[in-house]
């Protein structure tokens, strides 16, 4: 009897340590993660957080922790568009290069002969070559950002999972989000920091095979 006991008890004490750690990751996670950086243990430190913070302390405590938001996985739109802005900007390299080809022989022609005739044509295909080239620029700053914003978001998502999928431009799914804040002791100082946590959750739909990912930090936020 004393053994079915134990053995019960045994079972009830794992469901609520499986719970509490699925309940609460953020302490689980921050208490790994302060535990490193009172040893200095950068190489640790930089397998939980994106941007890890280092500084000294002596205690720290939760402050307070947000409402999880869930949003949905966002990296195929952003690949999509990232695709079609680099289509674009192909297209619109060619057209520049074309219309500086016209403005430079009717400047051409203009030196040549200065007639009035001459000097409108130029004048026109210089105006045109502008706009076009002004629009270029502005396409070619949206394509840099919409790359660097979905090869960001790539980072992320894949530090989460863990492991390395190839596919994962295709994969769907949530992003589970939430802040915690954090209050920090250092010879009788106080600071603040609000830090950003995320976990990835995603499928893919080759397979139909769903990974979830650990929460990670995405940065330190001195909210002081």
């Amino acid at each position: 009897m004393n053994k079915k006991i134990f053995s019960y008890l045994g079972i009830v004490l794992l469901i609520f340590i499986i719970h509490s750690c699925s309940s609460h990751p953020e302490e689980a996670l921050l208490d790994r993660y302060f535990n490193a950086m009172s040893f200095n243990d950068l190489n640790t430190l930089s397998t939980m957080a994106i941007e890890p913070a280092d500084f000294e302390f002596d205690s720290w405590e939760i402050v307070n922790v947000s409402e999880e938001y869930t949003e949905a996985f966002t990296l195929p739109e952003m690949d999509r568009k990232e695709k079609e802005l680099k289509k674009k900007v192909d297209d619109s390299t060619i057209n520049t290069l074309n219309k500086r080809d016209e403005m430079d022989v009717a400047k051409f022609e203009m030196e040549k002969r200065r007639t009035r005739a001459n000097i409108n044509k130029f004048n026109e295909a210089e105006a045109e070559y502008n706009e076009m080239y002004k629009a270029h620029k502005e396409l070619q700053k949206e394509y840099n950002e919409t790359e660097a914003a979905a090869e960001k978001e790539e980072k992320i998502a894949l530090f989460s999972l863990g492991g390395d999928f190839p596919r994962i431009r295709m994969f769907e799914g949530d992003v589970h989000t939430k802040e915690v804040d954090i209050k920090v002791k250092r010879n009788g100082d106080e600071a603040n920091y609000r830090i950003y946590m995320r976990q990835y959750e995603l499928t893919d739909p080759e397979n139909n095979i769903t990974h979830t990912g650990r929460w990670i930090i995405l940065r330190f936020e001195n909210i002081d």
